[in-house]
């Protein structure tokens, strides 16, 4: 995931996390544990707040906003991001639509960072760790729109409850609730915590783009 369009004084911010393991369950997949395996933890960019805010995000004007690119090369206008200026550990996220009218939503997922971004009109309204796919079942990159929604949903395959389910693909790819704890991984989905996973469900409509950037 790249930032770009940002002029020199307003240089980037690293917003550093925690890594996760990953090893997800497909079908939709379902959450395992495994012995813990880290990877090294990559940050997500942030755009660095200005030195006297303490408000809950940070804004830019909309002549000189950043662009974010996705997976497929397409560019998203960044109007705000949220100030969020403490790591996040396995299960925290920071949700904050507060005064942000609504608008298209999209969603960003850096398996690199091991983080997921969530967009509303060019406004960045929630932040989370996630879990995802391991080496040997890897969850796939490019941009993806949402197929299905499910409030409630059990996996045939692993015979799994998976709350709250976003399908990203026919073949049982899906954004759902999670335990995203250490030693909790899938088999290909995106798993975050399940109240994040509540507010992104009512949030997100059909059709809504999720891109996904490799590891």
């Amino acid at each position: 995931m790249r930032l770009t369009g940002i002029s020199q004084p307003s240089r980037l911010q690293l917003r550093t996390w925690v890594s996760v393991i990953g090893l997800v369950a497909i079908g939709i997949c379902a959450v395992i544990t495994t012995p813990a395996r880290q990877r090294a933890a990559a940050p997500l960019v942030l755009a660095k707040p200005a030195p006297a805010s303490e408000g809950p995000r940070v804004y830019y004007s909309r002549i000189s906003a950043p662009t974010l690119t996705l997976a497929d090369g397409r560019n998203r206008r960044v109007l705000s991001m949220l100030n969020i200026r403490h790591k996040l550990n396995f299960g925290d996220f920071v949700w904050d639509d507060r005064g942000i009218a609504d608008g298209e939503t999209w969603i960003m997922v850096d398996l690199k960072g091991q983080t997921m971004s969530v967009f509303r009109g060019g406004h960045e309204i929630g932040a989370t760790a996630v879990l995802y796919g391991a080496d040997s079942k890897p969850t796939p990159a490019g941009v993806f729109p949402v197929l299905e929604k499910a409030r409630t949903h059990r996996s045939t395959l692993y015979d799994a409850e998976m709350p709250f389910m976003l399908r990203l693909s026919w073949d049982g790819v899906a954004i759902h609730a999670s335990n995203v704890q250490v030693g909790q991984a899938t088999h290909g989905c995106i798993g975050v915590p399940p109240a994040f996973a509540k507010r992104l469900y009512n949030q997100v409509q059909l059709g809504d783009l999720v891109s996904v950037a490799k590891a």
